[in-house]
């Protein structure tokens, strides 16, 4: 898996905060370009988030599925966007008092994207989840999610 880890100014709970509002995505998930629909107990496992990926006009409607999840620490996720494929992707949030870490740790799973060679598929995925992380901070930084 592309792995990348930053860390944050602001407290976990903050980060957890945006994490944990499925509304906010495509604020700070790079490709997320809307999201179109929230399942209620988002990010319960099982929970849905109804997104887009993609600029307009080629916009791919599709969701991710969480698969697990420990509330305040990390989020795992299938996330879809078909017809480029599937991914697995693990979000951590490490509390370091009024600082956090925050690691998002990604990988295709399904489909043409994984077809790829991994080494080229880690830094598209790390330079993608780098830009990721520094959005998520800002927002969290911000008060997002509050």
């Amino acid at each position: 898996m592309s792995t990348v880890s930053r860390v944050f100014s602001s407290p976990a709970e903050d980060v957890w905060r945006v994490i944990a509002d499925g509304w906010l995505y495509s604020g700070w998930v790079v490709g997320a370009s809307r999201i179109r629909a929230v399942d209620a107990h988002w990010p319960e496992a099982g929970a849905r988030l109804h997104h887009s990926v993609g600029a307009w006009p080629l916009v791919i409607d599709d969701s991710s599925r969480v698969t697990a999840v420990e509330p305040g620490r990390s989020l795992e996720l299938v996330a879809r966007g078909w017809p480029i494929g599937e991914a697995k992707v693990l979000i951590t949030v490490e509390d370091l008092g009024t600082q956090s870490r925050v690691t998002i740790a990604e990988d295709a799973i399904r489909g043409p994207g994984k077809l790829i060679p991994k080494a080229v598929r880690d830094v598209l995925i790390g330079t993608r989840n780098t830009e990721t992380l520094k959005r998520l901070e800002l927002m969290a930084a911000g008060g997002a999610g509050s």
